[in-house]
């Protein structure tokens, strides 16, 4: 967590100057809570105080250039007596807490009833630990700001909500082995890594594939593949080596993404197969 030149911790994250439904969420936002703060006769140093935070940092929250996190809203709420009103607040800070992109993708897998994935580098976002998350944010190049490693932390963990939707959406994912060799972030977070594959691997709703190196015959070379189906009918995909590695919602185009897809879990190992896999591998981590 990033600490400000007063040595308090960070209230939370720069605003992107581009994403215009957050500038407007975060300056309304703001706006009220300067007024609460004023309307208390508080000023900006001593709120600070009272909440832990640097005087510089409220002023940006309240100028809203700065996206503040769920803790500094609780402790402003108890410091202005407001009796849940502004901790009530979180609600439409959660609409820009993260990246616009990644709330397209959040609000995407939240409609999904059925999610078909394939990834060849890395394991999947939603199957990813904390720390073998960070470990994958920490190493990107060019280097990320401690800021920039927490936002990208926090915004993948909140998609894991899908694994607790009711009605569950269905979850297949296909990962090649050397995503469950390579250790990033070392020996303990792969083993924990893991550990996670096979707790979620028990999970009805969810059917996790290894696809072996020494294969000869592999659909999914043109890399990743990501598509998601909804309860009318329609879906979106993304394949890395299919129309340009841009998103696609029609049906033909669609359809191709998912016949890849499927031929590449053909051709890997069963699920059971796939989870004494990872049994073995963890084993020899």
């Amino acid at each position: 967590m990033s600490v400000d030149i007063d040595g308090a911790e960070d209230a939370g994250w720069d605003v992107d100057p581009e994403d215009e439904q957050g500038v407007a969420v975060l300056a309304a936002l703001g706006r009220q809570l300067r007024a609460w703060r004023e309307e208390a006769g508080i000023r900006a140093a001593d709120f600070g105080t009272a909440v832990g935070y640097g005087e510089d940092l409220v002023r940006k929250v309240e100028a809203g250039k700065r996206i503040p996190r769920p803790e500094y809203l609780d402790r402003a709420d108890e410091a202005l007596g407001a009796g849940g009103k502004i901790a009530a607040m979180k609600a439409d800070m959660e609409q820009v807490r993260y990246p616009k992109k990644v709330r397209d993708l959040v609000q995407l897998e939240g409609r999904a009833v059925e999610l078909s994935a394939y990834g060849s580098h890395n394991i999947h976002g939603l199957l990813q630990t904390d720390d073998y998350a960070r470990a994958l944010f920490e190493m990107w190049q060019p280097p990320q700001t401690a800021e920039q490693v927490e936002r990208g932390l926090a915004a993948r963990m909140a998609r894991r909500s899908i694994f607790d939707r009711s009605p569950a959406p269905a979850l297949c994912f296909v990962q090649e082995e050397v995503t469950l060799r390579r250790r990033i972030g070392g020996t303990m977070v792969m083993r924990g890594q893991l550990e996670r594959l096979l707790e979620v691997a028990e999970l009805r709703h969810v059917t996790i594939q290894v696809m072996p190196t020494d294969l000869e015959e592999h659909a999914g070379m043109g890399g990743l593949i990501h598509v998601l189906k909804f309860a009318d009918g329609s879906a979106v995909g993304r394949s890395e080596g299919a129309f340009s590695g841009r998103p696609v919602s029609d049906p033909r185009q669609v359809r191709v993404l998912e016949q890849c897809h499927a031929m590449i879990r053909s051709q890997a190992l069963t699920p059971r197969e796939s989870v004494a896999f990872i049994e073995q591998v963890l084993g020899e981590t």
